[in-house]
């Protein structure tokens, strides 16, 4: 319709992205059934053409919180609900979900189009369109307007940015999964550099990008956390330190932490200010939203495309938002206090050759973007070994083995 269809293809593989099942379509269930993912229609003039989703615990009580989550590219509503972790905290702590769906008539490959001014402006084009999903639940669900939060993955992680410049009269704090900073791209040409290798700016330019944003506002700034994993070659790990130099610039704290911590997973915390930004960087990982699937408190999700087995990266979000409602003993659990702000190896990382080694057969393409491999110069090279796999595209296949995590060989 109004999108630019030359990125479609390589959005598709240059921007997190799973073709997961279609979105389910649900009628609005009576009061007496279960709750369950239900589309909303008329909640506003919708200006960026979106779908909204909404997922309501039974016995919702007034006045309660509400998340909003942004997919990534090639996802749906349903795909990133079900896998994401979101709805077990909804249940546990009570709490409603707003979910976006992009459909392909704005973008073929249903990338949230954070690249587009249109798109990423106050009162205009998709992010007023989710700014009236939260309107409607504010009117229609009894949504507490202070204690409405965002999280996105990747063109969703970015588009959570742009909900936080744009709408900090809106959103009490929001999380940047796989994503880059507000306004790192403001064309489909520049996506691609802010992308990989990355932009660098300087904290107070990339907080003039946000303050520009909203530039009559003077009251409180959301709070941010941001995920990032360190293998990572999708959107460049440079683009987690750019976005915690725009976080805490607008917030007005220092880009030295005043505390880490590690967590499971390899995972590294850097936190900033009197707890105004997070910075967590979970080694070895991909592209994707961090997933602990299991039945304790702290797993949540579905290991999948997209979806990495690692750390339950909701569940730490939940308690940074506040959701539990005061019943986590802190915002951290368990961490252990480390001297220095950078991240070091974590001893987890070693082989174990007692478990059988993971063989995968795909393109290249499919390894590139599941985070086995990377590219450059038009070829892909094996994650860890650097073994030049032939063309980055669907057409090369090649057999990776795991022989550690993030360190993959050719053959099996």
């Amino acid at each position: 319709m109004r999108r630019c269809p030359s990125i479609l293809t390589r959005l598709a593989g240059a921007v997190a992205g799973a073709v997961l099942a279609a979105a389910a379509v649900v009628a609005v269930a009576a009061p007496a059934q279960a709750a369950t993912l239900t589309q909303v229609t008329g909640f506003g003039s919708n200006p960026g053409n979106l779908a909204m989703y909404a997922y309501r615990p039974d016995g919702l009580p007034a006045g309660a919180p509400a998340v909003v989550l942004l997919h990534g590219c090639t996802q749906n509503a349903s795909g990133y609900f079900t896998n994401s972790g979101w709805r077990k905290y909804a249940d546990l702590w009570r709490f409603a979900l707003i979910v976006a769906q992009q459909p392909s008539a704005n973008n073929a490959s249903s990338c949230f189009n954070w690249f587009e001014t249109g798109d990423t402006a106050r009162g205009q084009g998709e992010a007023l369109s989710i700014k009236q999903m939260v309107d409607h639940a504010k009117a229609n669900y009894g949504v507490d307007p202070a204690r409405v939060y965002v999280s996105g993955l990747s063109a969703g992680g970015a588009m959570s940015a742009v909900m936080l410049a744009t709408y900090p009269d809106v959103f009490a704090a929001g999380s940047v999964v796989a994503g880059v900073p507000y306004r790192c791209a403001t064309s489909t040409i520049s996506a691609f550099s802010c992308m990989s290798p990355g932009v660098d700016k300087t904290p107070a330019a990339w907080g003039g990008l946000v303050r520009n944003a909203y530039s009559g506002w003077t009251g409180r700034r959301p709070r941010v956390a941001i995920w990032h994993g360190t293998a990572d070659y999708t959107v460049a790990v440079a683009n987690a330190t750019e976005s915690r130099d725009q976080w805490t610039n607008v917030l007005g704290v220092s880009q030295t932490p005043t505390r880490t911590a590690s967590l499971p997973a390899g995972t590294s915390l850097e936190v900033y200010g009197d707890d105004a930004v997070r910075l967590y960087r979970v080694s070895g990982m991909g592209h994707g939203t961090p997933v602990d699937p299991g039945s304790a408190t702290d797993q949540c999700g579905t290991a999948t495309s997209y979806f990495l087995d690692t750390i339950c990266s909701t569940y730490r979000d939940a308690l940074f938002f506040g959701l539990d409602g005061g019943t986590s003993p802190g915002p951290t659990p368990t961490p252990t206090a480390t001297a220095s702000p950078t991240p070091t190896a974590t001893p987890t990382a070693s082989p174990t050759p007692t478990v059988s080694p993971v063989c995968v057969t795909a393109s290249n393409y499919a390894h590139v973007s599941a985070g086995r491999a990377y590219h450059s110069g038009g070829y892909a090279y094996a994650l860890g070994s650097n073994q030049r796999m032939g063309l980055y595209n669907t057409f090369y296949k090649t057999t990776l083995k795991q022989t550690a995590p993030a360190h993959w060989t050719i053959g099996c």
